[in-house]
């Protein structure tokens, strides 16, 4: 006896065309607009110009050699003629990125405050993870119909997945006794996550961006197949040609986005977590005074200053 659990789901697809088509067209709206945005700011101004702010993020994030390689790498994606490729990839990830992790973060929040929601959430990102992203394009195809949108929704519902998952591990990772000294001075649930946990969780949920901005990027060959463009459409076309010079082009300049976009990401999380200063730092210290035997104002003491002996009569 057979299931036909594909033919439900087929029925689900096409009612929900019926009763939702509006809403869809809507979201296609929207996220074809974000693309023509980003790929407008990459591609309008002179190629120099967008090599010169890449180079100076990644010196004010890392540094002159990161700086240097991140112009290197651009100037070899400009040298072997994938710069308008490159830039309408980068505009796919930045937009597929923004909204998998706008998405991701506050699951992973939920999921870390409520065990029935990660027990109800993670085999939904486990069922994301492992489905094979060619499947998401076929509903996506029938939803939102050829062209960039439904590569930028594949890309957000398989990517999304590590954002939660990481997002949720740093926050149930975080100290409970620093949330519970953060309570006991009076701090709020919403102070005590954004000052306490947030900030604790931020290198593993940087972790988790990462890896968003990763498998984004993996999936610019299969958005291509639907007609996305960018390096992808170059990868699917030299598939179908047996074109290796054009199929390496392509691919050397993904390579050349993914590192420097790893390396920006990484460098901004280190930079964050060193010169972050909140809430936690405060409970730690008052904590080692209370330890001390010390009251909260002598915590940063003001030197003492000697006092002269009184003169004998």
């Amino acid at each position: 006896m057979r299931i036909p659990l594909g033919t439900w789901v087929e029925a689900f697809i096409e009612g929900l065309i019926s009763v939702a088509g509006p809403v869809f067209d809507v979201i296609r709206a929207i996220f074809g607009a974000l693309y023509s945005f980003f790929e407008l700011i990459l591609l309008t101004p002179p190629v120099g110009v967008i090599i010169v702010v890449f180079a100076a993020l990644a010196f004010i994030a890392s540094g002159w050699k990161l700086a240097l390689g991140t112009a290197l790498g651009l100037g070899l994606i400009l040298a072997v003629d994938q710069w308008g490729n490159a830039m309408e990839t980068l505009a796919l990830v930045i937009v597929a990125s923004l909204i998998a992790i706008l998405l991701a973060v506050p699951l992973g929040i939920w999921a870390a405050k409520s065990n029935t929601a990660s027990t109800i959430i993670r085999p939904i990102l486990d069922f994301m993870q492992t489905m094979p992203a060619f499947v998401y394009l076929i509903p996506a195809l029938i939803l939102f119909r050829v062209g960039v949108v439904p590569g930028i929704v594949a890309t957000i519902i398989f990517a999304m997945a590590p954002g939660a998952r990481m997002t949720e591990l740093g926050i149930r990772g975080v100290d409970e006794e620093v949330v519970e000294a953060g309570k006991a001075f009076g701090a709020t649930p919403g102070r005590i996550l954004r000052q306490i946990q947030l900030p604790l969780a931020m290198p593993s949920i940087m972790a988790g961006v990462n890896q968003v901005i990763m498998l984004a990027l993996s999936m610019v060959v299969i958005a291509g197949m639907v007609g996305a463009g960018g390096l992808g459409a170059d990868v699917v076309q030299s598939l179908n040609r047996i074109d290796v010079a054009l199929g390496f082009e392509a691919g050397i300049s993904v390579v050349v986005l993914a590192i420097i976009l790893d390396r920006l990401t990484g460098a901004f999380s280190r930079r964050h977590e060193n010169g972050q200063k909140t809430l936690v730092d405060r409970v730690i210290e008052r904590r080692k005074a209370r330890a001390n035997g010390t009251t909260d104002d002598q915590v940063d003491p003001k030197p003492a200053t000697s006092q002269p002996a009184s003169a004998s009569a």
